[in-house]
């Protein structure tokens, strides 16, 4: 998602202009970090299912949003992360009410420039057509956002997900850089060595 990255990149550059440190990111400390990408594999693995495996691509895709649900709670003591999580808590929600994301045809339009009318959701187990039945519309992704040419519908949940990931990167940029790592042994200086 083009427009996440985007958020990213700012929260970096805001970082930056504050005192950050690029040389931090290599210290960041998520727990339970590889749910993460066994979430995003997940994900990705509805991409090879038929389009008659409904039930399946949809578990996989609220396993996903569990998983990532229990990686937030997991760090909720870092900054921006209670946002984040808030972000896919509403997504999962939402999604979990009505088989899938309800899409609003009127925002696809305008995020493609008024060149679809009717979003092609054929093959995708994570979205589907809002209409008269769904749930939760409020939560759905009914905001049309177009950068770099590239048209994106987005959900409330999904601008609290990037704010929260933002705040973490911006976080995680400024504070003080970590020396020594957790565990490592100080080895004794000259002062401690016998003459």
């Amino acid at each position: 998602m083009l427009w996440l990255a985007i958020v990213l990149f700012l929260a970096l550059a805001i970082a930056m202009l504050r005192g950050g440190r690029l040389v931090n990111l290599g210290d960041i400390e998520l727990r339970a970090w590889w749910l993460l990408f066994i979430a995003f594999g997940l994900q990705a693995a509805t991409g090879f299912l038929s389009e008659d495996a409904e039930t399946l691509g949809l578990v996989l895709v609220l396993t996903s949003f569990v998983l990532l649900m229990v990686l937030v709670t997991l760090n909720r003591a870092k900054p921006g992360m209670w946002i984040a999580g808030l972000g896919v808590l509403m997504n999962f929600t939402v999604i979990a009410l009505n088989g899938g994301m309800p899409v609003l045809a009127g925002a696809a339009e305008v995020a493609s420039a008024f060149t679809v009318t009717d979003p092609d959701l054929s093959g995708s187990f994570k979205h589907v057509l809002l209409d008269e039945s769904s749930r939760l519309t409020f939560f759905a992704d009914v905001i049309p956002l177009r950068l770099a040419g590239i048209g994106e519908v987005i959900s409330i949940g999904d601008i609290f997900l990037a704010v929260g990931l933002g705040a973490f990167l911006e976080y995680e940029l400024r504070r003080p850089r970590r020396y020594f790592k957790r565990g490592a042994r100080a080895q004794p200086g000259s002062a401690n060595r016998p003459n």
